[in-house]
């Protein structure tokens, strides 16, 4: 059997293609004083504001204990406020300041100048073609991912 050059295989080149991806958000990210998971909760704040932590973590793929610190970080900066929630006395929700506001959009309108210079590359046929191929990869991918058994 002969093996494909492994610069060949499609896994590698869509890691490639993310690895560049986020290398780009990244160094846009550190201009801001960002990571790439503290703009994602900014993100997710701007659109969905009094989330608890536990909901920020699950949103973000992180555990509770890396929110909490990304958490204490925002907070730090004075980017997010914590209040108890008034359902559960427990359970921190979590908001904008005025300042999150304005730093999410000034670094969101700099991320989205990537998807706008990405898009561009592409005729639109080719665009709307890329776009079921990544959809079709990423559902395989989902698919074939093994899960551990339920205990």
């Amino acid at each position: 059997m002969t093996e494909m050059p492994a610069a060949e295989h499609l896994c590698t080149r869509i890691r490639r293609a993310e690895k560049a991806l986020m290398a780009h958000h990244e160094a846009v990210l550190r201009g801001f004083g960002l990571t790439m998971t503290q703009y994602t909760v900014l993100l997710r704040l701007s659109r969905e504001d009094g989330l608890s932590g536990a909901e920020l973590a699950r949103g973000c793929g992180v555990s509770q204990q890396s929110m909490a610190t990304v958490l204490s970080t925002l907070h730090g900066k004075g980017l997010i406020t914590r209040t108890v929630s008034p359902a559960h006395a427990k359970v921190l929700v979590t908001e904008l300041t005025e300042a999150g506001q304005v730093l999410v959009k000034r670094a969101h309108q700099e991320v989205a100048e990537l998807e706008t210079g990405l898009s561009r590359a592409f005729r639109p046929a080719e665009y709307a073609v890329l776009c079921e191929l990544l959809e079709r990869a990423t559902s395989t991918l989902v698919r074939q991912t093994r899960h551990p058994a339920a205990r």
